[in-house]
Formats: C-alpha cells, structure tokens, sequence
C-alpha cells in the first residue's frame, strides 16, 4: 500500500526505487507508463496510480537511470477538460526530457550526480551587478575561438575565450534567455521557422537539449544537465553570476487546438485559465495562461525555482509577463498574491535575486514599481525616457520644433525612479535597460524610424512601433560620415545614460559594440545570423566597445553612481549619495529650470556614503540641446580640481583637469563625466549621515528641495 504524500513533487528516490507524485484535482485515474530505452515509442509496462486526495502516487522500481517513462490520464468530458487516455501526458516536475521518432516527448531517469567542486556561487551586491542579457546558441554561435561542435551550446558559453570576453568587457551577470525545454509554436513550424528566443515552455525543470554539445544530447542518462551544471561551474568560478530568463505565465500547449503534452492532458480546467465557455483566457498574448490561483500551479513554481537555484547553481530570475504570476482568482493583479508572498518566503530562495517583467496583456497588465518589496522589476520609464531625450527630441530640433520634454524627467530616471517605486524599496530595485531580446538593438535605435519585421511572416503586425528611435536622417545602412558620427554619439548619450544611472543597469548580447538587426525589432523567429552575435568588429565597433568598458570601469570605481537608498524626510543611512542638481551657471537649479522643457542641460553632482568603499564625488553634465553650450562648474567644498573621464563627443578617453567654478565648452547632444577630486572641509562624510538633492518625480517636478534619506531594510540580493 503506497502512503499518502502531502504534495506532488514528481519523481523521488526511495529505499524501494522511486515514488512518482502528479496532482489532478478532476482525474479519475492515472497510471504511469515506462517505455524502452532504446525505443522510448516502445510501451514496455503500465502501473496503476493510487489516489490520495488530489495526489496520485506510485512507487517502483521499474524506473532505473535512463528510463523513459509517461502519463496516461483520464477524467470527465466536458467542455473544461481536454483528458485523453490514448495520448502520453509529460510529468509537470520531469528533470530529463527525450524525444521520440515520432516526435512526441518523454521523461527521463536522470543520474542527478555532478561535482561542484569547491566552487560557491559569487557573492556580489546588487549595486555592483552589471547584468548583460544573453542568448545561449546566439552568443557563441559564430565564434572563431573554440572548436565548432562546441558554438552555440552551454559548454561554448562557458569557453574559455567567451568567460575571458566578458570578464574584460566588465559585467558581473549573464542573464540567459529561457533555457526550460521549449518548442516552437505550431504556426511557426507550419511556416518553415522556429522560436528562436524559447518563450514557449515545455518543462519547467528540464534544460534545453539542443543548447548542449552533440555529446551530451545523446547522452540520456544526464549529459544535458551536466553540460548546464558545468557551464555554471566554470562561470562561477570566474566570478560570474548566472541568472535565467523564465517563463511561467503560459506554456507550449497554446490555445485552442493547441499540441497537448501535459498540463492540458492532466488537468485542464485547474492548470489554465478557462472561460465559462471553454476558452482559454490568454493574458499572455501566447494562447493560454496558467492559472496561479491555484495552490498546485503555485507548487510548480517553487519547486521549478527552488530546483534550478539549488541543484543547478542558478543566482538569480527573471520572470516573463510577471503579473500572471499575481493575479487572483477573479483575474485582477494583486501585489499580495500568495505566489509572489512564497516566491520571496521560500528558504531555499533567500540568496537568489528575482526580477519582474511587470507586464502582461490582460486588464490592467502594466505593473511597473506595483511588486513587493524584494522583485526588482525591468524599468520600461526609464527606458523610454531617456530614448525620448536623446533621439525623439532630437529628431525634433532636426526638422524645426522642440523637444518634448526637459531635463525633469530625466533626472527623475537617472536619480533612481523615485516616484515610481516606493521608497522602502530603493533605487536597486529598478533594473535599467536602454534595450532588451525584444525591440530594436541600441545601434538600430539610430538607424531606424520604423521596425522592418518583413522576414517574419506577419506582415508588419508583430513588433512595437512606439520605438523612440530615429535615424539621423537617413534610413538603415548609410556611408555618410557625418550620420555616422551622429548615429554613434547618440549610441554613447544612451549608454552614458544607463550606466552613470542609479539602479541595476542591463546590457543586451553586442551593443557593447553596436550590433545591428537591421532594423528588426521583434526577431524571435530568426535562427540565423541575424540574430547570432559577430565576434569579427570593424574599426568603429572596436572604438565602441573600448568606450563601453570605460563606462562599466567608471561605475566600478565610483560608488557615487550607484546609491543603495533614496531620500527621505526625517531620517539618515549610510550607503547612499548625496546629490545635487545644477544649472548652467553651477547654481543649484530652480522650479523654472526644472518644469520648461526649453531647459536642456543639467549637472549632477553625486557624493558617495561609503559603507565599504573608498569615498568618491563625480560630476555629470547632461546636455540635450542640438547647440554648443558654456557650462559653468559647480565648485564643491574641498574640491581641488575635476577631471574629465569621459565625454560623449569624443571616440575617446577624455584627458582634460579643471579648477572646480571653470567655465567649459559642451558639444550638442552630449554629456561628460568628471572626476571631483579633494575631500569637503570636514573630511569624508561619516558613513551614517547623507543628505539628498532631488527632483521630485513628474508631474510635479520641484527642483530645489533638500530632504534626509531615511534608514531601510536592504533589497533582497543588495548585501554580500
């Protein structure tokens, strides 16, 4: 007699062999069914399961490593479920997934072991991270440095020559696009292409098998998870940390008439969103969506995360169309949804760092700074808002008007978001990206006024066309030097702007030398080398990426750019900056500076609290005018002179020293970066005491209000 269990888990090592668990709240029956190793189409035995409450179990020992094995289920009919006793159901909690020749799916007995040696996940703060956003195969893909059955897989991602890479570029976290086992949509084998990206989930646990060296693919007892587990190793030990893109909030079953493989044949109408009718409720734009009202769909979720972050070695989530995650049984998106509460409840969870893409399609689905404190979510204001002063206001003052907006809204961005996101919550909170997998890349931001999505098959209907770009006058390829120097200072304006930026910034897979798509801005169905990262770069790329990791060597070295706390009335902490906003003439500026939107420039001078860092002030001039303009310094007390390390304009390193109060000439459409150097009369700031000068976030912009920073409990992943 099998004994009761409390919850599914799937597959388990017992004295006897092994317990399966699957929970269907509306099955009446289910067995397991053990196929062939060498056949997994070849049905070698069926196991009745028991019932316990919601829980069917079986324990065997005809499951030994290696071992194919799947569901049958059945239940009533009706028009909320979809049971179907002749098809083979994938377990939800699979490790190891096989295909069949006939292209169905099996789970897999997989030998769990590997050695992880004496290496330990990096412990870096979250105001040191520097996430760059990647694509396994397309990293590595057309890589000259490594042998060629090891590009485009983990073991190519963790290659010598790719860790090298990105150690010299200066990141600290590589964030992999989804690496569940996915499946392209049916539409799209139907049109001869493929989901590129991998947001279409066919296992939770299971690492994609065609990311893996050939080798490892046919290895069926574990070679793919070893190969996953190895790249973390490896990246690890060179200090990197390793996040994953994942997807939760729908599935590769699709809608209507969508391929069933396993949630569908095990309980439909608990598993899904259903209407009353039998329609899928799809919030996610993709066919379906999983229904987290539901105790048992909220287990997956924990389970999935606490298996990759425990077993795989995995630091920290991003989580596709977050707000699925948080809505309720009627529907609406609640901050206090229990699966977001266990997300950050959950023990096995307290090191890993989670981060909320904070919108969906369904009603009211645009949720940024609407998560509890410990998600950082992906700030798409700050995004839009320096796309809009540094290119669509420029394309304004190129054809005769204005810009659109002043420099308020860019300092509320740059200072942190303060009016987006609550207070206790802080600036780390907010992870700023200038562009991400989907939308265009930054350097097709100033090559193109439109998306080109011709390639993919739905007649320009797919892809943003609110971009915020603009082409320099000319669109997509030009030999005019002049565009060319314009498209490239506007490309450093927007990384300048990121990375001298308060929160936690995010590059994208080869802006750091300004890799085209040319001009395709939703290029998800593309495996080819439009998508695939060059490793080969021409003189200017080279000088783009030198200047990018100038930039990331500057936010290493100047704590200044990246306060933990934001200011608030009445209280004092340490670790945060003091930042004070000035006008052209170096005063500090004024309401009517910061409300007209003819005000294009402004300094920012931010002070360091240091906890455990040297002290550090930095000048940031910000000029958003199409016209030179004369810029007088502000003069800090005990400063002895300011030294120019970067400046927009310029291919190269700024060499220039100051006196602070100098008067100094800024291009158009550019901003610079100085260092202060000398100590304020009274020595370093004591590192409990930190004023804050900073705009108010739009609307109301009110410039020259000086208030105290209050004492708060640190964001998850901001302590070592």
């Amino acid at each position: 007699m099998v004994e009761a269990v409390g919850r599914a888990r799937g597959l388990e090592r017992i004295d006897a062999g092994k317990r399966l668990t699957v929970w269907s709240k509306h099955a009446e029956r289910m067995e397991l069914r053990v196929f062939d190793r060498g056949d997994p189409d070849w049905l070698r035995t069926s196991i009745p399961m028991q019932r316990h409450g919601d829980v069917f179990v079986v324990e065997t020992d005809a499951l030994p490593t290696g071992t194919p094995y799947a569901l049958g289920v059945d239940g009533p009919v009706g028009p909320w479920h979809a049971f179907d006793w002749s098809r083979n159901a994938l377990p939800p909690h699979a490790r190891g997934v096989v295909r069949t020749p006939h292209g169905q799916h099996r789970a897999t007995v997989i030998d769990p072991a590997f050695d992880w040696g004496d290496t330990a996940s990096p412990s870096i703060p979250l105001d040191r991270q520097v996430i760059y956003e990647a694509h396994v195969k397309g990293f590595t893909k057309l890589s000259p440095h490594m042998p060629a059955e090891l590009r485009g897989t983990y073991a190519g991602l963790a290659h010598p020559s790719t860790i090298a890479y990105l150690k010299d570029l200066g990141v600290t976290t590589v964030q992999l696009l989804p690496v569940h086992l996915f499946a392209s949509e049916q539409r799209l084998i139907q049109q001869g292409r493929v989901n590129y990206w991998g947001y279409n989930t066919l296992s939770f646990f299971a690492p994609h098998s065609a990311y893996a060296s050939r080798r490892a693919q046919f290895d069926g007892t574990g070679g793919v998870l070893r190969e996953f587990k190895g790249m973390v190793r490896l990246l690890h030990e060179a200090g990197l940390q390793v996040y994953l893109d994942v997807v939760y909030n729908h599935t590769a079953e699709e809608g209507a008439g969508g391929p069933p493989s396993s949630l569908r044949l095990i309980d439909n109408a608990s598993y899904y969103r259903v209407a009353d009718d039998g329609s899928m409720i799809d919030y996610t734009g993709c066919g379906n969506t999983v229904d987290f009202s539901v105790p048992a769909a909220q287990d997956l979720v924990i389970d999935s995360l606490a298996y990759w972050h425990r077993e795989m070695g995995v630091d920290g989530f991003r989580f596709d169309l977050a707000p699925v995650l948080g809505r309720g049984a009627d529907g609406a998106f609640d901050p206090g949804h229990p699966l977001l509460h266990r997300i950050l409840a959950e023990p096995e969870l307290a090191a890993a760092t989670m981060i909320a893409e904070p919108w969906d399609v369904g009603p009211d689905g645009w949720r940024t700074g609407s998560f509890p404190a410990g998600f950082s979510e992906w700030n798409d204001r700050f995004r839009d808002t320096a796309r809009q002063f540094w290119l669509s206001d420029l394309r304004s003052f190129r054809h005769g008007g204005e810009g659109s907006t002043g420099v308020g809204p860019l300092a509320h961005a740059v200072s942190g978001s303060a009016g987006l996101f609550a207070h206790q919550r802080g600036p780390l909170e907010s992870v700023n990206l200038i562009t991400a997998h989907d939308g265009f890349t930054l350097s097709d931001l100033t090559r193109y006024d439109r998306k080109h999505n011709e390639a993919n098959g739905e007649d320009g209907r797919d892809g943003a066309d609110d971009n915020r770009s603009y082409n320099h006058g000319i669109e997509g390829r030009s030999d005019d030097v002049g565009v060319q120097l314009d498209r490239r200072r506007s490309m450093r304006n927007l990384l300048g702007t990121l990375l001298v930026s308060a929160g936690v910034p995010m590059l994208t897979m080869g802006d750091e030398f300004g890799r085209t798509q040319r001009g395709n801005n939703n290029a998800y169905c593309h495996d080819s080398a439009l998508t695939w990262m060059r490793w080969d770069r021409s003189d200017w790329q080279e000088a783009f990426l030198a200047q990018t990791r100038r930039l990331l060597q500057l936010r290493r070295e100047h704590p200044a750019l990246r306060p933990l706390w934001y200011g608030q009335s009445g209280q004092r902490v340490a670790g945060s900056s003091r930042l004070e906003w000035c006008n052209t003439a170096g005063e500090p500026m004024t309401i009517d500076d910061w409300d007209h939107s003819h005000e294009r420039t402004m300094q920012l001078l931010a002070e360091s609290t240091p906890l455990d860092e040297p002290y550090s002030r930095v000048l940031v001039i910000f000029h958003g005018s199409p016209r030179d303009t004369l810029v007088q310094t502000p003069a800090p007390d005990g400063a002895t002179a300011l030294e120019l390390l970067w400046d927009s304009a310029a291919d190269h390193h700024g060499d220039e020293q100051v006196s602070p109060g100098a008067r100094v000439t800024v291009s158009a459409m550019s901003m610079r970066v100085y260092a202060v150097h000398g100590l304020p009369a009274a020595g370093e700031p004591e590192a409990t005491v930190m004023v804050l000068r900073t705009p108010p976030s739009p609307p109301a912009v009110e410039g020259d209000a000086e208030v105290e920073v209050e004492a708060a409990t640190p964001a998850r992943g901001a302590q070592s």
